[in-house]
């Protein structure tokens, strides 16, 4: 496993982007307030903080490296939906259980996101309660609040 850190921009809720990578792809990256892993780079951890630095001067909107996040099949389904909510735009639970299939899969669709391993590049911090209100994500509200800000 390779472990990398990126500086998160002024005024952000957390100072680090923690990245994990393996050979196959990133497989988590998580907002923390400290590095807590000695750092091993490899060329899928390179690229991703050298897009996310992109990303966060607003020269980036989509994600070009490789993922390989671990979960069930139901949740990988979930998560390759999220990749598909555009840049800027919000879903909300019941508008991506729709494009799963049934309204039914809301709850299970809000189970999949609050265990996206890979956050802001499979973009569950897009989803917004039925009434348009940030619920439901783990790196906090406030990180939530500042990606859909940065977006506009």
């Amino acid at each position: 496993m390779y472990h990398q850190y990126l500086a998160t921009p002024d005024k952000f809720p957390k100072p680090w982007v923690h990245i994990t990578a393996d050979d196959e792809g990133i497989t988590s990256l998580y907002f923390v307030d400290e590095k807590t892993e000695k750092e091993s780079k490899n060329e899928h951890s390179k690229l991703c903080a050298k897009e996310l630095k992109e990303y966060f001067n607003h020269k980036r909107k989509t994600f070009t490296v490789a993922l390989n996040p671990h979960g069930t099949e139901f949740q990988k389904k979930v998560w390759k939906h999220l990749c598909g909510i555009p840049y800027g735009e919000r879903w909300s639970y019941k508008n991506l259980a729709l494009k799963l299939g049934s309204a039914n899969y809301c709850r299970a669709v809000g189970m999949a996101n609050s265990r996206n391993p890979i956050s802001l590049i499979v973009p569950c911090h897009r989803v917004l309660g039925h009434d348009g209100k940030l619920v439901g994500y783990t790196g906090g509200l406030d990180i939530k609040d500042w990606l859909l800000l940065h977006e506009k």
